[in-house]
């Protein structure tokens, strides 16, 4: 639609052109060839005609005594009995009109034009059917490009869209492939857009997940691993009592009763232990770190007979659990216990380094052989120390509850007169120091 208004536009300015052209050398009147007016319209409508290069589409004809006398360029249109019918009534007033012809379309446009007694005419034929079909063949050559400039384009964009949707592909195939057994699949890192951000957001939370159904297997087998032993002397006792004995029968019950005992401790820990890596374990509160030392050496003091002592309370507040702490410092008192004897010492302390609140409990015992250092802290990890009791829980407790507070806990190597244990919670601000105890 719009390039037949163009083309429409085109063909009325051709039009006006010859005829303003035509105009021009009329209202001269002077014969370029003899420098003389013009005597009649034959020689104006001949000089025209000789001075004027029609268009492709332009036929140029000089209307005489009633006939096309003159045309340029050399036409059969001219004795066409309908091209005769249409343009005799524009010949006395100026006008334009259409035909259909063999050649399609055909707009005639008349020029009148009168010198002395004689008229004649300026006829401007314009073939139409030329033009539109330059148009129809442009029209299917943008066609012909802009199709297979779309093919080209879907062919492109499903290109880039396959290789930037490729690692979700992946990531959905291993997906696919985890299961609750095997969690060690990975996906490849390659670029640094969106999407491998997603991958290293999905290989991190793949590690999370394979780290957190490790421990929980782990802590199964270690579980069941412990309950077996006490489950284990509850039913071989069971088989073997004599009921008609009473003297066995109650020796039976209270070592059977000690031994349920221990396996509530140890289901207590157990629940403890899991429960550290929960949201919601913590119950953050403004801790006075210096009130909570004094208060936890005096609830220690009733663990056994002991040199109990406050090396150092630090004088800060903190955002933490106050119970948490205070249970973390009570097992290692409780493990200092064991390890030591009824006159030694054991102290406890808490002071700010480096942007930390340390706690420590520290005892005169035997100390902790070099083999066993690591191993104490992880859950069930006891010592070659075969002389005390105990699931080895007690050091991965602190360690969970020093984690749970954005902390760690170790073994202090640096002290050779006992043990040194000490966890660290952040202390990220600058400490409020407070009148010290």
């Amino acid at each position: 639609m719009i390039e037949h208004e163009r083309l429409n536009e085109q063909t009325a300015d051709e039009v006006d052109q010859e005829f303003a052209e035509f105009q021009a050398l009329a209202d001269d009147g002077i014969d370029p060839a003899t420098r003389a007016p013009f005597a009649t319209v034959r020689p104006l409508l001949t000089t025209f005609l000789e001075r004027n290069v029609p268009d492709d589409d332009e036929l140029l004809v000089g209307w005489l005594d009633g006939e096309p006398k003159l045309y340029f360029p050399d036409d059969p249109l001219v004795s066409d009995a309908r091209f005769l019918a249409a343009a005799a009534p524009l010949v006395e007033k100026s006008g334009s009109t259409r035909i259909d012809t063999d050649r399609g379309e055909v707009l005639i446009a008349s020029q009148p034009v009168r010198i002395g007694n004689q008229g004649g005419a300026l006829l401007v034929v314009i073939f139409l059917e030329e033009d539109r079909s330059e148009i129809r063949n442009t029209m299917r050559t943008y066609a012909i490009v802009g199709a297979l400039s779309l093919a080209l384009i879907v062919a492109i964009a499903f290109w880039q869209a396959g290789r930037l949707l490729a690692p979700l592909r992946t990531m959905r195939q291993a997906a696919d492939e985890i299961t609750e057994t095997d969690l060690s699949r990975r996906l490849p890192l390659t670029g640094n857009d969106d999407v491998t951000a997603l991958t290293r957001t999905f290989n991190g939370m793949l590690d999370r997940l394979d780290a957190a159904f490790t421990g929980q297997r782990q802590l199964l087998d270690d579980a069941g691993h412990e309950l077996r032993t006490p489950l284990t002397i509850l039913q071989g006792h069971l088989e073997l009592l004599d009921a008609d004995n009473p003297v066995e029968v109650a020796e039976t019950r209270d070592l059977l009763l000690d031994e349920i005992d221990r396996m509530r401790r140890l289901v207590d820990d157990l629940i403890l232990l899991a429960k550290t890596e929960r949201p919601g374990f913590l119950h953050h509160e403004p801790v006075d770190v210096a009130a909570l030392t004094e208060s936890t050496l005096a609830k220690a003091t009733g663990l056994a007979d002991r040199d109990w002592s406050v090396d150092e309370a630090a004088a800060v507040t903190i955002d933490a659990d106050s119970d948490r702490i205070t249970q973390a410092l009570l097992q290692m008192a409780h493990n200092a216990v064991k390890h030591t004897g009824p006159g030694d010492t054991v102290a406890l302390g808490s002071a700010v380094d480096d942007g930390n609140v340390l706690f420590w409990v520290r005892d005169t015992g035997s100390g902790v052989d070099a083999a066993d250092r690591e191993r104490i802290f992880e859950r069930f990890g006891r010592g070659h120390d075969t002389t005390t009791d105990g699931f080895g829980l007690g050091l991965a407790i602190v360690t969970g509850i020093a984690r749970a507070h954005g902390g760690t806990a170790w073994l202090d190597d640096a002290y050779h007169d006992g043990a040194r244990f000490c966890f660290s919670i952040p202390f990220p601000t600058s400490p409020t120091r407070q009148e010290s105890f």
